[in-house]
């Protein structure tokens, strides 16, 4: 990942609604939700939720594709995965114990999930 797409992806999660609308979009898995779906779970106004969504597919972060009359919104997992992968990359000068608490965070929130979504 390039430098400047890095910083289009945390400016753009470096906003309380975007960053909420991402979490909502990586909870739905790649099934992903219609921007209405997504307003009602943020308690957000449609327009406002659009504005949202746009950044965040505009950054890679999300994708959207149609559905009959319905426009689906899902997270970039590929993505998200290519920017923490370019954050931790030199992580440590190579010190693995010094990364641990990094590297067992991501392998915690690594999907596939349990198909209970992980609430057993």
């Amino acid at each position: 990942m390039e430098s400047s797409h890095a910083v289009a992806a945390l400016s753009a999660l470096a906003h309380p609604g975007r960053l909420a609308a991402f979490r909502r979009l990586v909870q739905a898995g790649p099934e992903g939700l219609a921007a209405g779906e997504v307003a009602r779970g943020l308690g957000a106004p449609a327009n406002t939720t659009s504005t949202l969504l746009a950044t965040l597919t505009q950054a890679g972060l999300a994708r959207s594709r149609r559905d009959g009359r319905s426009i689906l919104y899902s997270a970039d997992t590929g993505r998200m995965g290519a920017l923490v992968a370019y954050l931790v990359a030199d992580c440590c000068d190579g010190a693995p114990a010094v990364c641990a608490p990094i590297t067992e965070a991501l392998a915690r929130a690594a999907c596939p999930c349990p198909a209970d979504g992980g609430r057993a």
